[in-house]
């Protein structure tokens, strides 16, 4: 956990109003109890009110509030972009992700900038998204989280069909066209398929272990070699 993470998490504890100690705190968090106090120390020099003393427990003072969530012009435009994005080109649990998302963050945001969640006009058309393309991203999104190798029957571009067993490693966007990167047992190599030629995409029982040269630090490291070459 990154030390800004962590002071965040530490003031949330704080929040309950409960008088919490440091070995709480450290065992909630996973770090030592001279961590904490140095955390506390930081967080009081920085104007959080913590009340307490080492040995005793800390709790917020009453008049403490975090302030709501601020963004600006820029990032606003760039997280509904974003968003939309995603709910253009990605699969239908990562489009309702991204609309829960966004309304999540809208609901916190002050009113000029909640109005320009809906008044942005920057958009991703989805009418050239075939069904097919989608559920494609949603399998082997899937099946990249868990390790289960991926049957595919692809056509490549100059129409020749085949059948493929690959480990998926990673999902690229290239602006209109997706392409899946993994480990292909056919050619014993890695591959790259487009997904938009990707015929039909099925998760076998099969998983493969995160480890060379099953990774997608592998996989890129290999990318970045050829083209050197």
């Amino acid at each position: 956990m990154r030390r800004a993470d962590r002071l965040f998490q530490i003031v949330q504890l704080l929040r309950r109003r409960r008088t919490t100690t440091a070995a709480q705190l450290a065992a909630r968090l996973e770090v030592s109890e001279r961590t904490i106090y140095r955390d506390i120390a930081d967080l009081t020099g920085s104007g959080v009110p913590i009340l307490g003393e080492a040995g005793v427990g800390y709790q917020l003072g009453r008049e403490f509030e975090l302030p709501p969530l601020m963004l600006n012009v820029e990032e606003t435009r760039a997280l509904v972009l974003g968003a939309r994005m995603v709910q253009s080109w990605a699969d239908d649990d990562l489009r309702r992700a991204a609309q829960s998302a966004v309304d999540k963050i809208q609901a916190v945001l002050p009113p000029r900038e909640r109005r320009l969640v809906d008044h942005t006009a920057l958009f991703a058309p989805s009418f050239q998204v075939p069904d097919r393309l989608r559920q494609a991203v949603g399998v082997l999104r899937r099946c990249i989280d868990s390790h289960h190798k991926v049957d595919l029957e692809y056509v490549d571009r100059e129409g020749v069909a085949s059948h493929r067993t690959i480990c998926p490693l990673g999902l690229y966007f290239w602006g209109t066209v997706w392409t899946v990167g993994g480990w292909c047992e056919l050619r014993a190599d890695y591959r790259s398929f487009r997904l938009d030629r990707i015929t039909n995409a099925t998760r076998l029982d099969d998983r493969f272990a995160s480890e060379s040269p099953y990774t997608i630090e592998d996989f890129v490291a290999n990318v970045v070699d050829r083209d050197r070459d």
